[in-house]
């Protein structure tokens, strides 16, 4: 029986599928978005999610960590470099998945995975949070009141 096992094997033996995973990985980090399966993008979301987590502090110990899972210097290095400072003020959810249809040969439902704080096109589109709010009470009369009494000063004089 398989309780509470929730691993995808994703018709894997565990070192191949831990190595596809790192290698995903280490592509992700490198080109900020890959194409894939479905299946493969939700497995690397789980994957790459906690590495990019540990590399906002940057400590040898999470280094090493995050070493251990990729095994390549050059993702590691740009994790911790370039990635880790676009994400510091984001409490989580740093991959975004993107169904894309079905590929053509053997109808896979495909998805491209990205890094959410790369891509120009989603974060362009949303404003900016405003810090005021309106009131109910009438704010703009006050307003309008304000140029009758310039006026009333200018005819004075």
């Amino acid at each position: 029986m398989r309780h509470g096992k929730k691993v995808n094997h994703l018709g894997r033996k565990t070192a191949h599928r831990k190595a596809m995973l790192a290698n995903m990985a280490c592509s992700l980090i490198e080109h900020k978005r890959i194409n894939t399966t479905v299946a493969k993008a939700k497995a690397l979301k789980q994957f790459v999610e906690p590495l990019v987590t540990k590399s906002k502090e940057d400590t040898t110990h999470n280094r090493r960590i995050v070493m251990s899972r990729l095994r390549q210097k050059d993702a590691v290095t740009e994790l911790f470099r370039e990635v880790a400072t676009k994400v510091a003020d984001r409490p989580g959810g740093y991959t975004r998945i993107i169904k894309l249809g079905n590929r053509l040969g053997d109808n896979a439902d495909m998805a491209m995975i990205e890094l959410v704080d790369y891509n120009d096109i989603y974060n362009a589109d949303k404003p900016k949070k405003k810090t005021t709010r309106r009131s109910r009470r009438g704010g703009s009369k006050p307003a309008e009141a304000a140029p009758v009494e310039t006026q009333a000063s200018n005819e004075e004089e």
